[in-house]
C-alpha cells in the first residue's frame, strides 16, 4: 500500500510571510492614521461643563480636551510621526520606532481616561470668573469625548503592536535608493572625433575628448 504525504510547496511557504506583511502593513497604516485623527479631533471637543457662582446667579463654564490635558494631542502627533518613520529605518531602529508608536497610543489612553473625571481645568476657570482663588466649579458633568480620544489611542497602540510583530516584513523607503546606489554606472560612450558637437559636449562635462 502506498502512502501519499502532503508536502507544502516551497513557493507557498515563502509567499505566506509576504502576505502577512502586506496585511499587517495595511491594517497598521489604517489604524495609526485613523487613531491619530480621532485623538486630535476629540481633544478639540468639550470634555466637561459646569457652573460658577457669581453675583446675581451662575455662569456656565466649559472645558475642551486641550484645556484638560495636552498629552493626547501631543502624543497623537508623535505617533503619526513614528508611523511614517517606521519605514525609514530598519532592524533595531525599526523596533525602537515601533515601540515609540505603541507607547504613544498607550499614553493617549491613560491621559484620556484620567481626564475623563478631571475637574481642575473648570476649577481654574471658576476662580478666574469669580475672582476668588478658592472657588470651584459646581454642577460638574463630563461628556463622552475623553473616551473617544482613548479609542484613538487604542488604534495607535494596535498599530504599534503590529509594527513590533510584523515590522521586519515591511519594506523600507531607503531600500530603493540603496539598490540604486549599488547599480554600476554605465560607461560614457567614446567621443567621435569626426563630430565637433560631441567634442564640445565632452569638454563641457570635463572629459578628455582624446581619450588619453
Amino acid at each position: 500500500m502506498e502512502y501519499v504525504t502532503a508536502v507544502p510547496h516551497p513557493r507557498s511557504e515563502a509567499a505566506a510571510p509576504a502576505r502577512s506583511g502586506r496585511r499587517s502593513l495595511a491594517v497598521a497604516l489604517m489604524c495609526g492614521a485613523l487613531g491619530a485623527a480621532v485623538a486630535l479631533l476629540a481633544t478639540r471637543q468639550r470634555w466637561a461643563e459646569g457652573t460658577a457662582s457669581v453675583a446675581g446667579g451662575t455662569f456656565p463654564l466649559t472645558a475642551r480636551g486641550s484645556d484638560v490635558t495636552g498629552i493626547p494631542a501631543a502624543l497623537a502627533i508623535v505617533g503619526l510621526a513614528a508611523l511614517v518613520a517606521v519605514f525609514a529605518v530598519r532592524r533595531a531602529g525599526r523596533f525602537v520606532v515601533a515601540a515609540v508608536l505603541a507607547l504613544s497610543g498607550a499614553g493617549i489612553v491613560f491621559a484620556a481616561l484620567v481626564g475623563a473625571s478631571d475637574s481642575s481645568a473648570l476649577d481654574e476657570k471658576a476662580a478666574q470668573t469669580t475672582g476668588n482663588t478658592s472657588a470651584t466649579v459646581a454642577a460638574l458633568s463630563h461628556t463622552g469625548w475623553p473616551y473617544v480620544a482613548a479609542a484613538g489611542g487604542v488604534l495607535i497602540l494596535l498599530a504599534g503592536l503590529l509594527a513590533l510583530r510584523y515590522g521586519r516584513l515591511w519594506p523600507a523607503m531607503s531600500g530603493r535608493y540603496e539598490r540604486g546606489a549599488d547599480r554600476p554606472r554605465r560607461k560614457a560612450r567614446p567621443v567621435d572625433p569626426e563630430r565637433p558637437e560631441e567634442i564640445w559636449k565632452a569638454l563641457d562635462r570635463g572629459e578628455d575628448p582624446t581619450g588619453a
